[in-house]
């Protein structure tokens, strides 16, 4: 993405900070803090979320921080006095308070020829975060949750194009030009909306536009009391389809709702454990286990929370973040079984059990799993991604590379591209395409929130390709960041079927000192 303030530009594509045009020099380091404060500019980042994210987690002096903030300030001609553009919350973290204009920048994939949504036949949409009005207390996160379980109502439809979460909740500003959402998703509509709790009474108000002329297909207001919350989320629902004019029985819609709690409290400790969830550290994912404890204890028979706990109990196994990496797969997969035994047709549900499958190296089992998510859910992007990475170390590459690519199309601003970008590099790899890995793998390593096993794939096929410089260079990334992570790490997390591919990434990996 492309974040223009004042005279600058930060081009996280390109990892260049411009102002003016000009590129202005920034150690790798203040750019990945200045990605963090900027992508996140609408709450305040503390400084354990920092030390997650810049500094992967290891612990270093609040002088350290100070510094960075500093060089930071400085990039962006600012000052601690001043603080136009970094703020500082005493004690809390910082927030970036300047006023940001969010455009693409490169296009990653290069889309087939008559195939972009402006030209492809089914109506395209993306469903952006409601802006959340007055004093809503524990109720906060409805207007996170009532546009999130939209996306995945109306992605279960197969004749509509829906943009992923991960990418539409990117766009918050309050003031979006609908044109630059259209243009930044590639979508023809777009529906955004407003969230008003006062006291007991909820409203609900929701505007369709079309993204290319910014005129409003259709607008209403929904009104009731906050117990009514799921009943006006079943009315929306209806009315969109309804306004996008798309000619479908009642009965299909009803089918393609999900199954969902009508417990309030569990509902909204679901949502609030969403919004740790995706941002990928240690931190988060110990507030997202929380929540969804919470909300499994208000309504144990809510399936989607038990998905929520095997996420996060995968993601500590997969990045290691424990040395009983056994013990919390078999929570991973246990959770996916109760989840299965609730809501067998929850795609969420379904692909969490596929990925416990990645952790004992069972990629054909997990596969299965996958593909039967995305049967249900045609248009789940970290579904379709996760199948892709699937088949791709199974040894199918160009399957994979078709998926992965779709998973892209779907949500261009997914917390986990860099995952995605991983995996196309993987896809090259598996083929015999070593340049285009290398590349590939470069892009994965250098993207926001791409974690240490990434940069051991960049490290590898930079290698393989001979580029020793750059291979080194990512080697001493790694072990700047976990220095203990070896190649037998690298492969319980990526267990390729591949043989020849194995002892090829195994070989440089060891040329390297893994």
């Amino acid at each position: 993405m492309l974040y223009r303030f004042g005279n600058f530009e930060l081009d996280t594509a390109k990892a260049e900070l411009r102002v003016n045009g000009a590129t202005r020099p920034v150690e790798p380091q203040v750019f990945g803090l200045l990605a963090l404060l900027v992508e996140n500019r609408e709450r305040l980042v503390s400084k354990d979320e920092i030390l997650e994210k810049v500094w992967d987690g290891r612990i270093v002096s609040d002088a350290a921080i100070a510094s960075r903030i500093k060089s930071a300030r400085q990039a962006l001609d600012d000052d601690g006095q001043a603080q136009r553009c970094i703020r500082t919350i005493h004690r809390q973290g910082f927030r970036f308070v300047a006023d940001v204009h969010v455009a693409p920048a490169v296009q990653l994939v290069a889309q087939p020829v008559g195939q972009s949504a402006e030209q492809t036949s089914r109506p395209s949409i993306a469903v952006l975060p409601f802006r959340l009005l007055g004093d809503a207390g524990p109720h906060a996160a409805i207007a996170d949750a009532i546009p999130h379980e939209l996306i995945t109502e109306l992605s279960r439809l197969r004749w509509l194009f829906v943009t992923a979460r991960g990418s539409s909740f990117r766009l918050r500003a309050p003031d979006m030009d609908m044109g630059a959402v259209g243009r930044v998703l590639d979508v023809r509509y777009c529906l955004s909306g407003t969230v008003d709790v006062a006291d007991s009474n909820l409203a609900v108000t929701v505007e369709l536009v079309d993204t290319r002329d910014g005129g409003v297909v259709w607008a209403e207001r929904f009104a009731g009391t906050i117990d009514d919350v799921h009943s006006i989320r079943e009315e929306i629902r209806s009315r969109i389809l309804t306004a996008l004019e798309i000619q479908i029985p009642l009965h299909e819609a009803t089918l393609a709702r999900l199954t969902v709690t009508e417990n309030l409290d569990a509902w909204s400790a679901y949502h609030l454990g969403l919004q740790h969830m995706y941002r990928f550290n240690r931190t988060d994912n110990a507030a997202a286990t929380a929540m969804f404890q919470q909300a499994v204890a208000r309504d144990p028979g809510f399936a989607r929370a038990h998905a929520g706990l095997s996420f996060v109990h995968f993601q500590t196994a997969f990045m290691r973040h424990t040395d009983d990496v056994a013990g919390e797969a078999e929570l991973a997969r246990r959770f996916a079984q109760r989840g299965l035994e609730l809501d067998p047709l929850d795609p969420f549900v379904n692909f969490t059990m596929g990925r416990t499958f990645w952790l004992a190296g069972d990629l054909d089992s997990g596969l299965a799993w996958l593909e039967r998510a995305t049967s249900i859910s045609p248009n789940y992007a970290q579904g379709i991604y996760a199948r892709a990475w699937t088949e791709t170390l199974a040894g199918r590459g160009l399957e994979g590379r078709g998926h992965v690519d779709l998973a892209m199309r779907l949500s261009p601003l997914d917390p986990l591209y860099y995952a995605m970008l991983g995996t196309r590099a993987f896809t090259h790899m598996v083929v015999g395409e070593d340049l285009a890995a290398a590349e590939w793998a470069e892009r994965a390593a250098r993207a926001p929130g791409a974690h240490v096993l990434i940069a051991m794939i960049a490290c590898a096929t930079q290698a393989i390709v001979g580029d020793d410089m750059r291979a080194a260079e990512w080697a001493a990334n790694v072990r700047s960041r976990n220095p203990v992570l070896a190649r037998a790490d690298f492969f319980r997390s990526f267990p390729m079927k591949s043989e020849v591919t194995r002892a090829r990434l195994a070989g440089a990996l060891e040329r390297f000192g893994f």
